[in-house]
């Protein structure tokens, strides 16, 4: 059994909360060494929820050309 199957298996037993917390560092990790660019997805999305308003109206539309 390789290290990837012993982490899911532990990982099975694990409640949800806590489990979460394993998922969450394991962005961490690949975010810090540069695997995975999660960090601007979760900004993106939270970004375009607060912008919708700002970029979705017909005032501006002049800057969409730009």
């Amino acid at each position: 059994m390789n290290i990837t199957d012993k982490i899911c298996q532990e990982a099975r037993k694990l409640p949800e909360p806590l489990a979460q917390e394993v998922f969450n560092f394991i962005e961490y990790i690949q975010i810090k060494h540069g695997l995975r660019d999660v960090l601007s997805e979760h900004l993106k999305a939270s970004q375009a929820r607060a912008m919708k308003n700002v970029w979705g109206n017909m005032q501006d539309e002049v800057w969409n050309d730009l």
